[in-house]
């Protein structure tokens, strides 16, 4: 029997918190797989936000995008190009405590330029910013790659951050030799 991959739990984990119909994040499109996951878990009526610095992981994620929702359908999803500590000022006022899932995965883009990554204070903003987005429910999939250069510094901090969650929030961590992830869930 084969041991899960984290990113199968997580996936479950967004599946058991998000509707058709709902709203979602992707904060770190990347190479748009969680992005496309994203927008057909919500789809048809749901919408899905894409955010992410470089604009060779938006174009990949719109190539993804394309082979389902060719653009004369018109995909659920809107693409930023935009760091995740910009999801106060990207996302909708009136999606505020309504979304159902934001994911996160954090390090570079697989393919990428490697010295591009994300980094604990841009992060740390991001979690802040996405805590108050989630409707009762909702859920924060983050997955924290370790074994890249900076990585260890972000992955501490992280850990200090969600340790540091109390009250309405659910911190479930997952470890493995090599990422971790964190979900956490917003109780009420």
């Amino acid at each position: 029997m084969r041991p899960v991959r984290l990113t199968e739990v997580a996936r479950q984990a967004v599946c058991d918190a998000l509707c058709p119909g709902d709203l979602a994040i992707d904060a770190t499109v990347g190479n748009g797989h969680d992005t496309r996951f994203l927008a057909e878990t919500v789809a048809p009526d749901g919408k899905v936000l894409g955010l992410d610095v470089q604009q060779a992981a938006l174009d990949a994620t719109r190539v993804r995008l394309n082979a389902i929702w060719p653009s004369s359908r018109g995909s659920p999803v809107d693409l930023f190009r935009c760091g995740h500590e910009q999801l106060r000022r990207t996302v909708p006022p009136d999606w505020h405590g309504r979304v159902g899932a934001v994911m996160f995965n954090l390090g570079y883009l697989p393919g990428g330029d490697k010295t591009l990554i994300t980094r604990r204070e841009t992060t740390l903003a991001a979690l802040d910013q996405a805590l108050p987005l989630l409707r009762p429910g909702g859920l924060i999939s983050l997955m924290v790659y370790r074994g890249h250069p900076g990585a260890q510094d972000e992955a501490d901090a992280i850990s200090q951050w969600a340790l540091g969650l109390t009250g309405n929030f659910e911190v479930t961590h997952h470890d493995s030799p090599g990422p971790c992830l964190y979900l956490i869930e917003r109780r009420c």
